[in-house]
């Protein structure tokens, strides 16, 4: 894979956990806020977390069990701990529709409301499925994966596979790769590199709505999987 430069700068939400782990071991999983190419993790105190704190987060298992997740701030991330009882691909899920109204007119975007979505894997065992998809309002990355040798994701809006759209796909230091879904939602791809990857895709429903009295022109969605 040849990645490209990207210019584009903009702060998403995603979740660090270690992909593989143990029955009876108690699983650390971190939410972070920033731009990683960049090297922007924001402080959980700082200006711009508090303003997308208020998220809810999930792990679900392999027959679709879901167990919503307490997470503590620490210093650059919120900290959650699950413990897993049986072997399987277990999805961690972040969700968060409940963020102010923006106007970035001065930028040319218009007034929006966000609705961020993220997603990650760890694996117990040996038995490899694809990751759950919980998003039904929103865009969300699946791991279809049946291999380690290479990665294929699609992503589903509102539960229908997304033809056609941009997926990025984020390394350190400013490297990136821009990718498009096939008719089915799908995209596959190589790991050059032993590292973290994060995959961020976003599409504009172009509906007004009212949120908190505040008046919108579009919903911008965006979503997260993160590789590690």
């Amino acid at each position: 894979m040849v990645f490209a430069t990207t210019q584009s700068f903009a702060h998403y939400l995603w979740i660090e956990t270690n992909p593989t782990g143990s029955i009876g071991t108690e699983q650390h999983i971190k939410v972070h806020y920033g731009e990683y190419t960049y090297g922007v993790i924001e402080a959980v105190n700082g200006e711009a977390f508090p303003k997308v704190k208020d998220f809810i987060l999930w792990v679900i298992d392999a027959k679709g069990h879901k167990t919503k997740l307490e997470t503590t701030a620490n210093d650059h991330y919120y900290l959650a701990r699950f413990t897993p009882k049986t072997n399987g691909t277990y999805t961690i899920a972040l969700n968060n529709d409940t963020i102010d109204v923006i106007d970035y007119t001065q930028y040319d975007f218009g007034i929006f409301k966000t609705h961020y979505h993220a997603t990650t894997k760890f694996q117990v065992g040996e038995s490899l499925t694809e990751t759950a998809a919980v998003n039904t309002n929103g865009i969300v990355v699946k791991n279809v994966s049946e291999n380690k040798d290479e990665i294929t994701l699609q992503v589903l809006y509102k539960n229908q596979p997304f033809a056609k759209n941009e997926l990025k796909v984020f390394v350190a230091d400013l490297w990136s790769k821009t990718l498009e879904t096939d008719n089915n939602g799908y995209v596959s791809f190589k790991l050059p590199w032993k590292t973290k990857y994060i995959i961020e895709t976003t599409t504009k429903e172009e509906v007004p709505g009212v949120y908190k009295n505040e008046p919108y022109q579009f919903i911008w969605h965006c979503a997260t999987y993160t590789i590690l």
